[in-house]
Order: structure tokens, then sequence, then C-alpha cells
């Protein structure tokens, strides 16, 4: 499993590939706006239930968000 900065590198990354806005994103999943910097800054990782929304969000598996896979489709 990724640490906490490549997580969030890895939310960014895919929201920008799909035209998506980081601030909407985690204000459409009532998730902080700080969020991802906290997680950025190392050491802090979201409770699972923000991982999920942020992976349905994103069209993705929470298994590619967290770096266990390089495949975002795997197990959707």
């Amino acid at each position: 499993m990724h640490n906490s900065q490549e997580v969030a590198i890895t939310i960014k990354t895919l929201a920008k590939s799909k035209g998506i806005a980081i601030g909407k994103m985690l204000s459409d999943c009532d998730i902080s706006k700080n969020t991802l910097s906290s997680m950025q800054s190392g050491g802090y990782l979201p409770r699972l239930e923000s991982i999920a929304k942020l992976a349905d969000y994103l069209d993705c598996s929470i298994d590619y968000l967290v770096g266990r896979t390089n495949n975002p489709k795997v197990n959707r």
C-alpha cells in the first residue's frame, strides 16, 4: 500500500485526467477541502468511507487509489 502522499497524488492525477475540479470533487463527496493537503503533508489517511466515496466519484477501484493495482477497474 502506498503512503498517504502517494494516495493524494493518485487522487489528484486521476481527477485532473478526467477534468474534475478537486474542490468540487471533495465538496460533492462531503470531504474537507484540507484532506488532500493533509495527506500530502504525510501521515494522514482518511477513513475508508471517504476513500470509497472518492473511488466511486472517480469511477475507479479503492485498490487503485491506495496503490494495490495499476488498473483502475480492478474489483469494480
